[in-house]
């Protein structure tokens, strides 16, 4: 018996494979293309049998965080694998949230407090660098206390190629110095040197708001390995956190 969990993000939609606590594999499909009902479970059915022949799914966790995708993942679901998916809101989390309007929380930002709970000593900060960078501030007790939104790495360098007829996008990376000799190497050092100053910062104000001078920064998100090399700051990084966040919610509704 396995548990399916699905992250609906702007640009990828995410899945994992659980069995127990373990995840067994783990898959990425893009968003930015819209598919229907037979589309994702083909997709799906194809993807779990290569990992498990004949594996019956008893649970399935969506985080979404675009409507228009998670739709027709639900009707799928239903469809190919006779099971109504679990949608993550804050009202299904057994987790203090100490700040206006929960329930307007990102599903996987919720998902990746979870997470946190389970796996680290609190306090903590999450940061997930996705197409927004977000950071996600847990006290003691294991209450959210709230967050900041900053813009993506990503869709930063996305925004300067497409806004600006001189500029183009590059594949970020941390640069070979700061002063770049041209266009290229002016884009990546300024982007790079850009983002990890303002974590470094963000996480700097936090510690100082809530007067926690030690907490565990964890960090998730295609580009938090890079940025860790360069940041003391953040101790771990943890590609799956917010995976592993969907299947303790899943774990724990029973």
């Amino acid at each position: 018996m396995l548990n399916l969990v699905i992250d609906v993000g702007n640009s990828t939609v995410k899945t994992g494979l659980f069995k127990g606590r373990n995840l067994l594999s783990r898959a990425e499909f893009s968003s930015k293309c819209q598919k229907g009902i037979d589309e994702w479970g083909i997709l799906l059915s194809t993807w779990i049998n290569k990992v498990e022949k004949e594996s019956i799914i008893k649970k399935v966790v969506i985080a979404s965080v675009v409507s228009l995708i998670s739709t027709s993942l639900k009707a799928s679901i239903e469809k190919y694998f006779k099971i109504k998916p679990v949608e993550v809101s804050s009202e299904i989390v057994k987790i203090p949230f100490l700040c206006d309007n929960p329930q307007k929380l990102g599903a996987d930002r919720i998902a990746n407090v979870v997470a946190a709970c389970e796996l680290y000593k609190l306090p903590a900060i999450v940061i997930d660098f996705g197409t927004a960078t977000t950071f996600d501030v847990i006290s003691k007790k294991g209450e959210y206390l709230g967050g900041v939104i900053a813009p993506g790495i990503t869709s930063s360098l996305e925004s300067l190629s497409e806004k600006t007829e001189k500029l183009f996008l590059i594949d970020f990376k941390k640069p070979t110095r700061v002063i770049g000799k041209n266009t290229e190497e002016n884009l990546i050092s300024g982007i790079f040197y850009h983002s990890l100053g303002g974590v470094k910062e963000i996480l700097k104000r936090i510690k100082k708001e809530i007067r926690e001078e030690e907490m565990k920064v964890i960090a998730t998100g295609g580009l938090g390995v890079l940025l860790k090399k360069e940041c003391k700051e953040i101790e771990e990084v943890n590609p799956d956190l917010t995976l592993q966040g969907l299947n303790f919610i899943g774990e724990k509704i029973g």
